[in-house]
């Protein structure tokens, strides 16, 4: 029933709101404040049909979507910024840490799994892996619903050009069609820094790509707010010649000790394994607390010193 709520009346008068003569800031409408509930009211609730109304997802477009119950929703954030009534409104803190390796046996690419804003821990098992198809993978630092809806994204263009061409993308064209895409969007909000990996013809391929259409390709990558202490660990322990066990384990170390000092980052680990004949999951995830009083064992301290 959500597609259908564009047809209510105040959609209608929402979306007239958008156009370019009204964009000018005015007074914030706050008046939503006294009937929050107001957020939550859909096509039924306005125009009263009922569910004899319900039209089949094989009907016609949609009209639009409904937008907040404000006078400007488009620049709703932006305006009540600018009047200084919630400080820190738009000032969004992410955090997390993902990283991306190249050697002999393929890519390793190892994540965390927690959801932040802030001091608040949304979630501990956020899926930061994106599997793009058989042979590609992204990883997502930043905004989750970015990343995770441009990523998606690219997977079906990436399922588009197989299907035009008959042949899989490569890996430098998939990361290209993303770059592209975040290139468009420079300066309007996008918070994304992404990896993109895999194995083509000219075999593995690692590319970090940012929201500014920034692309680079190289041989390892660390991206979020425990980066610096991943790159610590990853300086310290890379070589080309690491075997998949040394790789896997690298990779994890590298994840943990990022966890460990960086509060915006946790949950459990997960690392991914590129080869030539596809990607596999190594560690589907594994909690970022055991691997510290494992760590520590082995090296015969308590673990909590």
């Amino acid at each position: 029933a959500a597609l259908w709520v564009g047809r209510s009346s105040r959609c209608a008068q929402t979306q007239r709101s958008l156009a370019p003569a009204d964009m000018a800031v005015g007074p914030v409408d706050l008046s939503f404040l006294s009937d929050p509930g107001s957020f939550a009211k859909g096509h039924f609730a306005a125009d009263d049909h009922g569910a004899d109304d319900f039209r089949p997802m094989g009907g016609p477009e949609p009209e639009g979507f409904c937008m907040a119950p404000v006078e400007n929703p488009k620049t709703f954030c932006a305006d009540v910024k600018k009047t200084g009534l919630a400080p820190g409104l738009m000032d969004f803190k992410h955090g997390t840490t993902t990283l991306g390796f190249v050697f002999q046996g393929g890519i390793i690419i190892a994540v965390d799994s927690r959801a932040s804003m802030g001091s608040y821990i949304g979630s501990q098992t956020v899926k930061k892996v994106i599997e793009i198809n058989d042979f590609l993978l992204g990883t997502m630092a930043g905004g989750a619903a970015d990343c995770s809806f441009w990523e998606r994204h690219l997977n079906r263009l990436c399922r588009l050009h197989e299907l035009r061409t008959k042949e899989r993308i490569s890996v430098a064209a998939a990361s290209k069609l993303l770059a592209n895409i975040f290139f468009q969007y420079r300066g309007q909000g996008l918070s994304c820094g992404t990896m993109v990996a895999g194995w083509d013809k000219k075999g593995p391929s690692l590319y970090m790509v940012d929201d500014q259409g920034e692309r680079y390709k190289g041989q390892r990558f660390s991206v979020g707010s425990g980066s610096p202490f991943a790159y610590g660990v990853l300086d310290s322990g890379y070589r080309h010649d690491l075997s998949l066990e040394e790789a896997v384990e690298l990779g994890r170390r590298a994840i943990y000790h990022a966890t460990h000092r960086d509060g915006a980052s946790g949950g459990v680990v997960r690392v991914y394994h590129v080869h030539e004949k596809g990607w596999t999951k190594v560690i589907a995830g594994e909690d970022v607390n055991e691997l510290h009083w494992m760590y520590a064992k082995e090296k015969g301290l308590m673990g909590n010193e």
